[in-house]
């Protein structure tokens, strides 16, 4: 047999299975789905897996058994019954009036010659020429029809910038999606899968049957790979790749699951390359993430290692937006902690990896005018200063950093009068070297704004905002005060190792830092 090959970007089960790509068993998982229910829906980020799992379950209802060989759901499945599938993925563009029910309409016509079915141009919109097609497909050969739907939310994620055309087509696709629910007694089964979680109420209203098993720990690693994929699957091409940076750089995503799973595009690259580098975060800039940071004034501190509601994390809709549940959804925040107060859920949030923090922190201080240069630079000549305990030093290469935003990013943004805006730079900036640091840290009585730990050194950072020059001293005093009296070192004792308390007094209308002082404990 030759050599397994590396499935980078094919998405078709068929193609893998034919020609010995390397391949993740799902099956086990995907034969409990077949078995167990009729109606699913699944969140994912991009690049997860999610259409070569619908074109996995596509083969196992058209019954070919030979793809299937020596996988966990090849001895518990009947291959005798097929059945026909109508399977739809939202891949165009659709920022105009009318693209999407011409998409949609081409689209159904490919449904209609890949079945034998007379064509019904006749009907010029999407849900009634999808509610024919099941119903003639179920006519035509007695059987009920499975329905696949990929990327069903990107017609709505494509013009989030422009909140007209994004209700539109939103309004469009509740409709063409209850039709599915409507056509119930000629359908098989129906998976729908996206990047999203759109509240039923604003999209699935009329489809509001399916089973949402997005945060079901029973289906958490149905897309990625885990470690054991790793150990045993791609085994042979781990040979000369530190592991531990393998788990560091890419793994970390977790749905509630006993295990943490890594994205498929970033390990099928690190294996083909053989280099650690951000693949699957530069396949897209979050442009409309960073956007949305600036429009509201929102920190990284904010949304970074915080405590979420899960109302508020798994709902999404287009005149409510919120970032946490932008964030995770989309990839670039994970869940660490579970927690469970009667009927009340909360999760803890966090960076998945190092990749995704590296990047982002990088990708949002170039969206603030700072090149990628210039951030090496800074990052490297500041944590130097934090190292040696030059604090003076650290102040005055923080200050002329900042000085350096550009004066056309602040006519457009006010983000530079909070004290959000200092945290974030300061955090942003030093997460390129992998230290640890920790923004909003809990303690018993509050949250430290910025704790930076080092080899020999604790660094308690709050940032207090001043109006004016005379006011820097003032502000230091509530800075350091605030440290001592929520007693923020206290968790740090243990550790012997000298603690800084460190007071950074900024000026809202210079917009910069006007002072530091630095307390030893």
């Amino acid at each position: 047999m030759q050599p397994s090959l590396l499935p980078i970007g094919i998405q078709d089960f068929a193609t893998i299975r034919a020609n010995n790509f390397y391949y993740a068993d799902k099956t086990f998982l995907i034969n409990q789905l077949l078995t167990g229910g009729r109606n699913y829906f699944l969140s994912r980020p991009r690049r997860f897996g999610k259409s070569l799992l619908l074109d996995t379950i596509r083969c196992v209802f058209e019954g070919k058994e030979c793809l299937f060989e020596g996988l966990c759901i090849h001895d518990q499945w009947d291959w005798s019954e097929t059945y026909p599938i109508v399977r739809l993925s939202f891949g165009a563009k659709y920022t105009e009036p009318g693209d999407l029910n011409r998409s949609i309409l081409s689209k159904l016509r490919l449904v209609e010659r890949a079945s034998d079915l007379e064509l019904a141009d006749s009907i010029t919109t999407g849900p009634e020429r999808l509610e024919t097609i099941i119903q003639n497909l179920f006519l035509s050969t007695g059987k009920p029809v499975v329905v696949l739907v990929d990327e069903y939310d990107k017609p709505i994620l494509d013009t989030l910038d422009r909140p007209e055309q994004a209700l539109a087509n939103r309004d469009y696709l509740r409709g063409f999606y209850g039709v599915i629910k409507d056509c119930a007694e000629y359908v098989r089964f129906v998976f729908v899968t996206g990047v999203s979680m759109f509240s039923k109420v604003s999209l699935f209203s009329g489809l509001n049957n399916l089973q949402n098993i997005s945060l079901d720990s029973r289906y958490a690693t149905l897309c990625g790979y885990t470690d054991h994929d790793l150990d045993t699957v791609f085994a042979p091409m781990l040979e000369g790749i530190d592991r531990k940076d393998v788990r560091d750089w890419y793994n970390g995503y977790n749905w509630l699951g006993r295990e943490k799973v890594y994205n498929p595009h970033d390990v099928l690259l690190l294996l083909d390359n053989r280099t650690f580098e951000a693949h699957w975060f530069e396949t897209a800039t979050p442009t409309f993430l960073y956007d949305t940071f600036a429009k509201n004034s929102i920190g990284l501190a904010e949304v970074h290692n915080a405590r979420v509601d899960k109302r508020a994390l798994i709902r999404f809709d287009v005149q409510d937006i919120g970032l946490q549940a932008l964030m995770f959804q989309s990839g670039y925040l994970t869940i660490t902690d579970e927690y469970r107060e009667g009927i009340h859920t909360s999760y803890h949030l966090t960076y998945p990896n190092r990749e995704v923090k590296e990047s982002l922190n990088a990708g949002l201080l170039e969206y603030f005018g700072v090149s990628d240069s210039e951030r090496r630079i800074q990052t490297h000549v500041l944590t130097e200063y934090l190292r040696s305990k030059d604090f003076e030093g650290f102040a005055r290469t923080f200050q002329s950093w900042v000085a350096g935003i550009p004066y056309q990013w602040h006519m457009q943004n006010d983000f530079a009068r909070h004290e959000a805006w200092y945290k974030s730079l300061l955090c942003m900036c030093l997460s390129a070297q992998n230290i640890d640091l920790r923004m909003e840290e809990a303690s018993r009585f509050g949250r430290a704004d910025v704790v930076i730990v080092m080899d020999d050194t604790i660094c308690i950072v709050e940032f207090k905002m001043a109006s004016k020059l005379d006011d820097a001293e003032a502000a230091l005093d509530r800075a350091l005060m605030q440290i001592r009296e929520q007693d923020y070192a206290a968790k740090y004792k243990h550790l012997n190792q000298p603690v800084y308390l460190i007071g950074m007094a900024c000026d809202e209308e210079a917009r910069n830092l006007l002072a530091v002082r630095v307390e030893e404990i």
